[in-house]
């Protein structure tokens, strides 16, 4: 479910790029938080079933975990494009497996464990 919700916001980046002249490091943010608020629907109704902690109280930790995943992923994004000739889709590929970690241990530790 991880690698959907990526590819749909790396498709969101290329459409905001590439069809709209958006820039890239704000098309990234936009992808971002597209994809997270996808992947909170997928994960809370599919993944983390069991947990107990309410609907709306999920939500707002897990967009509070998802700001830390967007500020990583932002300034990473932002180096690797400023200091870096690489494409801005594979810069925003390698910035993922970091910012993603960074996400998922949040929301393993402190959103989605048993309450």
């Amino acid at each position: 479910m991880s690698c959907f919700v990526f590819v749909i916001g790396l498709v969101t980046l290329w459409m905001l790029v590439s069809l709209a002249g958006v820039d890239e490091v704000i098309a990234a943010g936009i992808g971002f938080v597209i994809a997270n608020t996808l992947h909170y629907a997928l994960g809370r109704s599919w993944i983390f079933r069991g947990s107990e902690r309410g609907l709306r109280t999920g939500y707002v930790l897990f967009l509070i975990n998802a700001g830390v995943g967007l500020f990583v992923t932002m300034g990473l994004y932002a180096l690797m494009l400023r200091f870096t000739a690489m494409n801005y889709l594979v810069a925003r590929i390698v910035v993922s497996v970091f910012a993603g970690l960074v996400v998922f241990v949040l929301n393993a530790v402190l959103n989605f464990r048993q309450v």
